[in-house]
């Protein structure tokens, strides 16, 4: 009873400060998908953790790490460095230039040339098909997170779980937009922060601190205390390098990156980034350091069971009630930060990329987030529960097909609609084949050869231009 009550008060605290977000919205599309471009810069912090590290960093991060031990410390550290480097380099320069060309989508600043031009639509299409596959299945993955959380805590089957989710989440996006999303999560970043270290700081004393973990670790199995991952086709460096450059993938996540589009100033973007870095970087270590005591309190998960089930079996046997839902609502505050984000940024592909006769319209604004919410959860329902292989290869398509041509477009740099399409169905198809068909990602994560072919293509065509140019002047 005490874990459902501190559950439902939490979640009325997410949907409470969503709903009152709505009392400073103005009903029109751009205060709905972009805020108007006037959010401070610790909120644009905030809510960039909060999005960027959701329900995996509770379920698939600690299930990953119960299963590989201290060696997946290194696709943190990677994936941190890659993300970082993009603060410094692409964010301000998106912020500055989608705001002087008035693109109020990610699509449409894909497809802009020139402020007050028309996006190119073939462009502005394609990037909003890519967004609803994989973001959806990203969305989706995010809400299966929470499911099982549930369904550990409560015994609910894991439908219950991705609808209730989904409610929440358009509850509030429908009534606030991008506000609701931004100022609830800068409130579930401090929840998911305090469950984390909660848990943290019990296990790990439960397993009579970092020496006792240390120890037991080792007899279990030597290799959970290896730093280095084994079975690398390609080597450790371009393991690292790759998951470096799955960071550097962030530039091709529509949710998180509308964050820099609706910063107040762009000479804010220091104050959000070191926010964001600080929060990672503590967050992420205790994700690690409880996925590692979840290998010593709830053995057997690898024998028939779910590793991704580590952290709610773990709450559960170690904490009273309450604490339980003050985790239950860190793992569904994070599930919520994320596919908040991820179900506006489809609902803005649909009416403002895809469909832009709805582009004007603050009404089918809305009535997009319900259809996108919808394909989301219909998409949850019918996967196969594995939430780590369902978003991991959702962040690296989204990567792939649309981070080298955001890259293209911060730096003002050419490129027709012909290259710009080739570049995202190039991307996009070979980081499938990496993964399914060559199976080559667990040594190397497909981001890497998906975006670097991806920006070959664009150094093909630009070579194959400057060549013509050169010809046709002899």
């Amino acid at each position: 009873m005490l874990v459902a009550i501190s559950f439902v008060v939490f979640l009325l605290l997410f949907t409470g400060v969503g709903l009152y977000s709505a009392t400073q919205k103005q009903g029109t599309t751009a205060d709905y998908l972009l805020a108007s471009r006037g959010v401070n810069p610790w909120l644009t912090g905030l809510s960039a953790f909060a999005t960027a590290h959701s329900g995996g960093m509770f379920i698939s991060t600690i299930g990953y790490t119960y299963t590989a031990g201290i060696s997946s410390v290194w696709l943190l550290v990677g994936w941190f460095l890659g993300d970082y480097l993009t603060w410094f380099f692409i964010h301000k320069r998106l912020r500055l230039q989608s705001a002087e060309v008035g693109a109020d989508t990610f699509g449409s600043f894909l497809g802009a040339i020139t402020k007050g031009e028309k996006p190119n639509r073939a462009i502005a299409s394609l990037s909003a098909l890519i967004t609803l596959a994989f973001l959806g299945c990203y969305a989706a993955a995010q809400l299966l997170a929470g499911s099982k959380a549930l369904h550990v805590v409560f015994g609910w089957d894991y439908s219950i779980g991705i609808i209730l989710g989904a409610i929440i989440v358009v509850l509030y996006c429908f009534s606030g937009g991008i506000r609701a999303s931004i100022w609830t999560d800068a409130v579930q970043s401090i929840v998911m922060m305090g469950a984390m270290f909660l848990l943290m700081g019990i296990a790990l004393a439960a397993c009579g601190g970092f020496g006792g973990l240390w120890t037991q670790l080792q007899g279990l199995d030597p290799a959970l205390v290896d730093p280095v991952p084994k079975d690398l086709q390609f080597g450790f460096v371009l393991f690292l390098l790759s998951w470096l450059m799955g960071g550097v993938g962030v530039v091709g996540q529509p949710h998180i990156m509308v964050r820099a589009m609706v910063l107040k100033s762009s000479e804010q973007m220091g104050i959000s980034r070191n926010i964001y870095a600080g929060l990672y970087v503590i967050f992420s270590t205790a994700a690690v350091i409880t996925g590692l005591t979840a290998r010593v309190l709830v053995p057997g998960l690898l024998e028939g069971g779910d590793p991704e089930l580590a952290l709610p079996l773990m709450a559960t046997e170690l904490l009273p009630g309450l604490l339980v839902g003050l985790i239950l609502a860190g793992v569904f505050a994070a599930v919520i930060s994320t596919a908040d984000s991820q179900i506006l940024s489809c609902s803005a592909a649909l009416t403002q990329d895809l469909f832009p006769q709805w582009a004007g319209s603050y009404r089918w604004a809305k009535r997009a987030t319900v259809i996108s919410a919808g394909l989301i959860v219909a998409i949850a329902l019918s996967s196969n529960k594995n939430m780590f292989a369902l978003g991991v290869f959702a962040w690296s398509a989204l990567a792939c097909g649309l981070g080298p041509l955001l890259m293209v477009r911060v730096f003002a740099l050419p490129v027709s609609p012909a290259v710009g399409a080739a570049m995202m169905t190039t991307g996009v198809a070979v980081a499938a084949i990496w993964n399914a068909v060559l199976k080559f990602s667990g040594s190397v994560y497909e981001v890497l050869p998906g975006m670097l072919a991806g920006g070959a293509v664009y150094l093909l065509a630009w070579l194959w231009k400057r060549q013509h140019v050169q010809e046709s002047e002899i």
